[in-house]
């Protein structure tokens, strides 16, 4: 969901942070749609390309029908915004699978089931209500606070400082917020391994979403409204593709960060060579080199 607030090292509230980061070294690359290059918004076919020129792919590039022109998407912005789990960090850190795992345990003990029929619950509930959160809340009045703070207990170490991420997201003109369905002290830790939170101007967490996620519509407004944000003036990075959908609505600049944990089914059948969907303008599976080219960009 969103992100941020005030320096978020100084303990400053939703609305102005600083910070670094993005994928560690060694990331594993993912199968990607038949014939398009590394970064899906590139225009010459193939490596990393110029991101501003989208070419032949516009099947990535949506929201205009650019044909053999230069894009567009990012000349206005001035706002970027990423989620936080599997996309400023990558998957292979799996991170994430700590967190399902606490998950699963949480609802084993809370509702005395199996091993496999909390996780069962756990990823029903996540398809049906955008967050595992979300459905045990409404269905169970699951305190928020416990809930996450039980999840989100976790070993960071596995995430690593991002040099390129950092150099990426300080080049960024403009503001950089954390969006995130997760905790604000969750996504501070990793942010601070990662070498990035003195990049951000903030982080917007699920408790200043009052604890409805991405990507209910209701949440993005709240972002948009909390921080000053114009959406067709901010880009959105995200590993979800539905998670974009309502960005794509709004009139945001969505880019769709690969991910090799594909826990979604809109993410595996990407993943699997489908054409994306309307509302994914660009994706891209190497999140500081893509940042990084659009900087560059912006810089001339």
């Amino acid at each position: 969901m969103g992100s941020n607030q005030s320096h978020m090292g100084k303990g400053k509230s939703v609305g102005h942070t600083r910070a670094n980061g993005n994928h560690a070294v060694g990331e594993p690359r993912l199968p990607r749609p038949h014939g398009t290059p590394r970064d899906y918004g590139d225009g010459d076919g193939g490596g990393h390309g110029d991101l501003g020129d989208c070419g032949n792919h516009t099947r990535v590039c949506y929201r205009t029908p650019h044909g053999g022109s230069a894009c567009r998407c990012f000349e206005r912005a001035s706002v970027w915004i990423f989620d936080l789990d599997n996309t400023l960090y990558p998957a292979s850190s799996n991170l994430f699978d700590q967190i399902a795992e606490r998950m699963n345990l949480f609802i084993e003990r809370l509702l005395g089931l199996s091993r496999e029929a909390a996780q069962e619950l756990r990823r029903r509930y996540y398809l049906e209500f955008g967050t595992t959160l979300a459905g045990l809340m409404a269905r169970h009045g699951v305190a928020p606070d416990a809930f996450l703070s039980f999840v989100h207990d976790i070993d960071h170490s596995p995430i690593a400082a991002d040099p390129p991420l950092a150099r990426a997201l300080a080049a960024l003109p403009g503001r950089r917020y954390i969006f995130t369905n997760g905790t604000r002290r969750h996504a501070e830790c990793v942010a601070a391994r990662l070498g990035v939170l003195d990049h951000f101007d903030g982080i917007f967490d699920i408790a200043d979403a009052a604890y409805v996620p991405k990507p209910h519509r209701a949440t993005f407004e709240r972002f948009c409204e909390r921080l000053e944000v114009a959406p067709p003036e901010a880009v959105m990075f995200e590993d979800l593709p539905h998670n974009l959908e309502t960005a794509h609505a709004l009139g945001m600049t969505t880019v769709l960060v690969h991910s090799s944990y594909d826990d979604h089914p809109s993410q595996r059948e990407i993943a699997a060579g489908a054409p994306p969907p309307a509302h994914v303008h660009h994706m891209t599976d190497d999140l500081a080199h893509f940042v990084g080219q659009l900087a560059a960009r912006r810089a001339r």
